[in-house]
């Protein structure tokens, strides 16, 4: 399409500086009877020197003055080119290429012009005829642009004309001979002409580039575009003898030139987005008005999905299938002639010029449209035709959307009213238009595949179901970038630790796209690993950091060694009963943290190192919460805007979390409702939890010498408890595991035992000794007296495991609280 246009422009400038060339009038002898100012310029010889004299005269060799002689004998051909050499005034030779043609005037004489150009330059010499007789080792000179020619007297009545002028602006002979251009074709144009003429006429200086319409009324709607040279010619004395006007028809230069703006308009239009709906939109706006009066694009339904395009695009089984109305545009308001809105179903009869293209995948130009009765467009209900007829819409093309060899839709264009029908170039403009738009809908189909992909992944891998127990109520938000880059590697959690504790998490994978996500799902499923080993924060961040590294090591491209994996993470954990909240981050925005009468803090936290860059050790800082305090954990997402400082987000985070009294869960819509209207730069998570404590009558605990008499006096102390809880029928199994951890405690230990009871969502037994050995379930054989002890654990609690402290170790069982009538063994 593009070469196509070049080659019209490219066209068109050749023939038009021909017309710009040094100009001579011959009479049928071959002398010079008038001559321009542009020919003394190539050869230095004024009108004075040149005219009456024969023109071979100008010419350098005896061959050139043989050629001269044909153009004035009767049998020389209609119009004639060649190569040739003439004698400039000082003495020295001037390769030209020559041009000449036959005038026609009153007397039925003949005149010849002639036009020469400098050889030396790059124009083709364009004619419509055959080439003179070339000079030996001279190449012949193609010609394909008929060029007009007229020339008027100083009356500016018309005294000599050539036939293609003739042939071209439909004015007959007898009607444009002796007569001025206004008598001839009268209107504004005839007279901006003649304006030009008696200028040129006046000053002797030739005027170019004058464009124009066709001057007498074409048969055609389409009207032809002209560009014309005025040159005056000069007699002897050197007066003004007339004026000649020549040029050439620059149409299809002029339309390639609008067809290459369009395609221009394109690239800046169309695929503004990565949304496969408003990319439709889009180039039906770009068509209407430039190309068509309406213009319709209809998607496959699976293809706004991002799932798999057409198989079979053609019916099947007398079923079409399912398009829906990307976009539709039309020069009339509210678009009238459309019988689909954007978004519906789009209702393709069985037997239309739509199914043929989906059928042979080619494109289908209809120059009349027929909408009569029994055609496809009167068919299955007499709408579409009505339409057709309605808004005089008389020419269609339809052509199909491609994109790797899949059919992603059909767009649809049609003119109506005085335009004319479509052509064949219109069809090759609209196909480009399409396959540009082609491309972009193909990215946005790929975009919305791995999209969804991406999204389902996170999805299925954020909780679901969190809850914080007894420790914290919990409320999140979790909102996908929309933009270009695809969704992000943004997740968090919720887990329970033992001892009623609560672990909360929020990281953040660089990257988007399905890759980021396959990273989070990893490290979300190491960073529950790591958490449920009761291992201190920031072993939990050191360990996940030695994680990535592996993770970036094993996956490291060849071709790209200095990849890397990273990711920004803060993790908490939540003591409801000490109502101690210990923190590390590892390159993550800080948390919020939002006192009970409203007051917002964001407290000053060791930023530490993105996790996969392993440079510094991570650092923990422990905070007393007050009871119904909300901690805010959230990703960069949130208080970041691509226009926007940090900072701004962060004020207005804590603006929004600033409302004591609100439901945790209207708070967090409500923190996230505060992010600018405009679209977010990247994934937006946010993570609430608001504190509770564990007070006396939910906790008890009791301090022990390491001797083993005090192991009945553990078992009666944790029994009493029960029942003061009311829990009396769970006293069979907590002694037993009361007993075999006390037990383990005073053998391995050296120091005081310390042993607490939790009452929360579950019953958990801890026993504390100062021993750093870490126990271990074995399997003894029949003949063992020992190793059962963590058997026994195992069977009677729900989960037991074992966390280090400063100054020892604590193991710790849970069991599940069950109605009074259950049985606990």
């Amino acid at each position: 399409m593009e070469n196509s246009a070049h080659t019209a422009i490219t066209r068109d400038q050749m023939a038009f500086q021909t017309a710009g060339a040094a100009i001579a009038l011959l009479d049928a002898k071959g002398t010079v009877v008038g001559w321009t100012q542009a020919a003394q310029r190539l050869i230095g010889c004024t009108a004075a020197e040149v005219v009456g004299r024969s023109a071979a005269a100008l010419l350098a060799t005896d061959d050139d003055r043989a050629k001269a002689a044909v153009l004035a004998t009767a049998h020389a051909p209609s119009r004639r080119s060649a190569f040739t050499t003439v004698r400039h005034r000082d003495g020295h030779g001037i390769d030209v290429r020559l041009w000449a043609q036959p005038l026609s005037g009153q007397d039925g004489q003949t005149r010849w012009i002639v036009s020469a150009t400098d050889a030396t330059t790059q124009a083709s010499w364009p004619t419509d005829g055959p080439t003179m007789p070339p000079l030996p080792a001279a190449p012949q000179i193609p010609g394909s642009v008929p060029i007009g020619v007229v020339v008027r007297d100083t009356q500016l009545r018309c005294t000599w004309v050539n036939e293609t002028q003739g042939a071209r602006d439909g004015i007959p002979l007898q009607q444009r001979l002796g007569r001025r251009l206004t008598q001839a074709a009268p209107g504004p144009q005839a007279e901006t002409l003649e304006a030009l003429m008696r200028q040129v006429l006046e000053s002797g200086a030739q005027t170019t580039h004058v464009e124009f319409q066709a001057l007498a009324r074409a048969h055609t709607r389409r009207e032809p575009t002209f560009m014309a040279s005025l040159f005056r010619l000069d007699d002897a004395a050197g007066r003004a003898l007339g004026v000649c006007v020549v040029s050439v028809d620059v149409t299809a230069s002029r339309r390639a030139h609008e067809r290459l703006a369009i395609l221009g308009q394109a690239g800046k239009r169309i695929g503004t987005t990565l949304d496969v709906m408003r990319t439709g939109q889009e180039l039906a706006d770009l068509a209407v008005p430039l190309l068509a009066e309406y213009a319709t694009v209809d998607l496959a339904e699976t293809v706004p999905l991002g799932t798999e395009p057409l198989t079979h695009p053609g019916p099947r089984r007398g079923r079409i299938p399912t398009f829906r109305r990307a976009g539709y545009a039309s020069v009339h308001q509210g678009a009238a002639e459309a019988l689909f809105a954007p978004g519906e179903p789009v209702l393709v009869p069985p037997v239309s010029s739509i199914t043929q293209v989906l059928q042979s995948g080619k494109s289908h130009l209809e120059p009349q449209v027929d909408a009569s009765c029994g055609t496809w467009a009167d068919r299955p209900d007499t709408a579409r035709a009505q339409k057709v007829r309605d808004h005089a819409m008389h020419s269609l093309m339809v052509v199909p959307i491609h994109a790797r060899g899949d059919t992603l839709g059909v767009a649809m264009f049609m003119r109506a009213e005085e335009r004319g029908p479509f052509e064949e170039d219109d069809l090759l403009l609209a196909e480009e238009l399409v396959s540009r738009a082609a491309l972009s809908l193909d990215n946005a189909r790929q975009y919305a595949r791995e999209r969804s992909a991406a999204l389902a992944l996170q999805r299925h891998l954020l909780p679901h179901h969190a809850s914080g127990g007894s420790a914290a109520d919990v409320a999140w938000r979790y909102l996908p970038a929309d933009s270009h880059h695809g969704v992000g590697g943004d997740w968090f959690d919720v887990i329970p630790l033992s001892g009623a504790r609560l672990a909360l998490v929020v990281g953040d994978v660089v990257g988007h796209g399905i890759n980021a996500a396959a990273t989070m799902g990893q490290l979300r499923t190491a960073v529950r690993t790591l958490a449920n080993l009761d291992l201190p924060p920031e072993e939990v961040l050191a360990h996940l950091d030695d994680t990535i590294t592996r993770l970036t090591e094993e996956d490291a491209d060849p071709q790209d060694p200095g990849a890397t994996m990273t990711a920004t993470c803060l993790y908490a954990v939540y003591d409801p009963i000490t109502r101690q909240c210990t923190m590390v981050r590892a390159g993550h925005p800080p948390p919020a943290i939002v006192d009970p009468q409203g007051g917002v803090t964001f407290p000053d936290l060791p930023t530490g190192a993105p996790l996969g860059v392993g440079l510094v050790p991570f650092e923990s800082v422990t905070l007393e919460l007050p009871e119904g305090s909300i901690l805010a954990l959230y990703t960069d997402g949130l208080i970041e805007a691509c226009d926007r400082d940090i900072s701004a987000g962060m004020n207005r985070l804590g603006t929004a979390l600033a409302r004591p009294g609100l439901p945790l869960e209207d708070l967090c819509s409500s923190a996230v409702d505060a992010l600018p209207a405009k679209a977010w730069c990247d994934d937006v998570t946010l993570l609430l939890a608001q504190t509770h404590s564990l007070g006396p009558n939910q906790v008890a605990s009791w301090e022990f010498p390491a001797d083993p008499a005090i192991v009945s006096n553990a078992r009666s102390f944790a029994t009493a408890q029960l029942a003061r809880w009311g829990l009396q029928h769970h006293a069979p199994a907590t002694e037993l595991i009361v007993s075999e951890l006390v037990t383990n405690a005073v053998r391995h230990g050296t120091g005081p035992v310390h042993l607490r009871l939790i009452r929360h969502h579950a019953l958990t037994c801890e026993v504390h000794d100062t021993s750093n050995s870490t126990p271990r379930r074995r399997h003894p054989h029949i003949t063992d007296d020992n190793g059962r002890g963590l058997l026994l654990v195992d069977e009677l609690s729900r989960r037991w495991g074992t966390r280090h402290t400063p100054n020892g170790k604590l193991t710790w069982a849970e069991q599940c609280l069950t109605p009074k009538n259950a049985p606990t063994l």
